[in-house]
């Protein structure tokens, strides 16, 4: 069953105790970027497992840990690790980090992943900005939007347009190193 607004609204509760400040800015760091949360300065970590209702990361490179503190002037959380449908997580499951992001007043997510790509030119390393994508997942039936829908978090079919903010897409290739740019 999806996650409720109450399990998810426990774990932003849980987290707001824990912290001076609660994060503007939150990244989800996929494999092998879990490091930039040591670009964060007072910080506060904290593992999954000790949050309520969050599910168990089981991926090698993946930390399981929360990351509080600040990157600049602002109040910013890292996920180091996230939640994956072939670890057995129900689409559910997987998003109750994001929802509590939300409860927590994150206004800002981005989420990163290490992929292949057909093209060759681009090879590991490369730092790549999606534009749009296909949810093959969801045609299987696999979608976080299966079930009751709760309005609190949303409508059940939000908006895709622009789900990629063309402002935050711009900033990331204006600051990627020009050698690493696809």
């Amino acid at each position: 069953s999806p996650p409720s607004f109450e399990a998810c609204s426990e774990a932003a509760r849980w987290l707001r105790a824990q912290f001076r400040e609660p994060p503007r800015v939150a990244l989800v760091c996929g494999s092998g970027l879990g490091a930039l949360a040591e670009e964060l300065t007072e910080a506060k970590t904290i593992d999954y497992r000790d949050i309520p209702h969050f599910p168990r990361s089981t991926v090698q490179g993946h930390a399981g840990r929360l990351v509080v503190g600040r990157l600049g002037s602002a109040p910013c959380a890292v996920l180091q690790g996230r939640f994956h449908l072939y670890e057995g997580h129900a689409p559910s499951q997987v998003v109750i980090p994001v929802r509590t992001m939300a409860l927590l007043g994150v206004h800002t997510l981005v989420l990163t992943n290490a992929a292949g790509s057909l093209r060759p030119e681009l090879g590991p390393g490369h730092l790549l900005v999606i534009r749009d994508h296909i949810d093959l997942a969801g045609l299987a039936g696999r979608s976080p939007l299966v079930g009751p829908n709760d309005d609190r978090f949303g409508p059940r079919f939000p908006s895709m347009t622009d789900a990629y903010d063309p402002a935050l897409r711009r900033l990331a290739l204006a600051l990627a190193p020009k050698e690493l740019r696809a």
